[in-house]
């Protein structure tokens, strides 16, 4: 039955995304609040796929540490896709920090152009921090969350920090953008596997971590996300693997000890 399911969410969610950036290409002209309807009407429609025929939903933990009175910066976990499609639900109106080749991909790229989003060379450090930094002064300003991924792709459940560290793009926005850091912790990759072509049911869990305190040395920065990711994304994939035995999770004691 989970074959089925996911086979039919390939359909119609591969489906559905090639029409919608077929039939709303002539919305690339219009302004970029038409482009933000686009993108929601898309994400709504793929979490109804999702919901009823994969059989895939989310929770949402600790709201109470998204800071109210100031724009902040958004440190997420990052597993799979999955992720990317709900910040909008999460976050309202969030830019993301990205490679600049995705702006490459036909009309996607486009798409992603219009909406605003803060891309980086990743060939060039220098280009890079330079990027990360205007871009986040720049949504500062215009009031958007900034969501960066510290370790700057995606990493698969069984990952460690020794395989994908966290990088220092994260340190530069923390020190030149005077912005809460707020780290998020997810287990998505149990069920949105990173290049898994089936996708599994159950429920994906984000939760918001308390903000990080000001004024840390850039080496207690990053140590200071690290952990608390690290620690809490292992929970939830405990959790989740507790409460749904088909999923494939190495054990925590397993990885603490690579």
């Amino acid at each position: 039955m989970r074959l089925l399911r996911g086979l039919l969410f390939n359909i119609f969610f591969y489906g559905v995304t090639a029409l919608f950036c077929i039939l709303f290409i002539p919305t690339l002209f219009f302004s970029r609040n038409v482009i933000l309807w686009v993108t929601r009407f898309w994400l709504n429609t793929v979490a109804w796929i999702e919901k009823y025929i994969l059989g895939l939903s989310y929770e949402v933990r600790g709201q109470e540490h998204i800071p109210t009175d100031t724009n902040y910066i958004l440190a997420a976990k990052h597993q799979s896709a999955y992720e990317t499609m709900k910040l909008h639900h999460l976050l309202g109106d969030p830019t993301v920090v990205l490679k600049k080749e995705l702006l490459r991909i036909p009309i996607f790229g486009l798409f992603l152009k219009k909406v605003g989003v803060i891309a980086i060379d990743r060939n060039s450090k220098e280009a890079a921090m330079s990027s990360l930094i205007e871009g986040a002064k720049r949504m500062k300003d215009q009031n958007r969350p900034v969501v960066i991924f510290p370790q700057g792709t995606r990493v698969a459940p069984h990952e460690t920090t020794k395989d994908k560290p966290y990088k220092g793009g994260i340190i530069k926005m923390y020190k030149h953008s005077d912005m809460p850091v707020v780290p998020l912790a997810l287990n998505s990759g149990l069920f949105w596997g990173r290049n898994h072509f089936l996708k599994k049911p159950g429920k994906v869990i984000f939760e918001f971590l308390p903000p990080i305190e000001s004024g840390l040395s850039d080496k207690n920065v990053i140590a200071a996300i690290e952990e608390r990711l690290e620690e809490k994304t292992l929970q939830l994939m405990q959790e989740a693997k507790d409460e749904l035995h088909y999923l494939e999770f190495t054990p925590k004691e397993a990885l603490e000890t690579r």
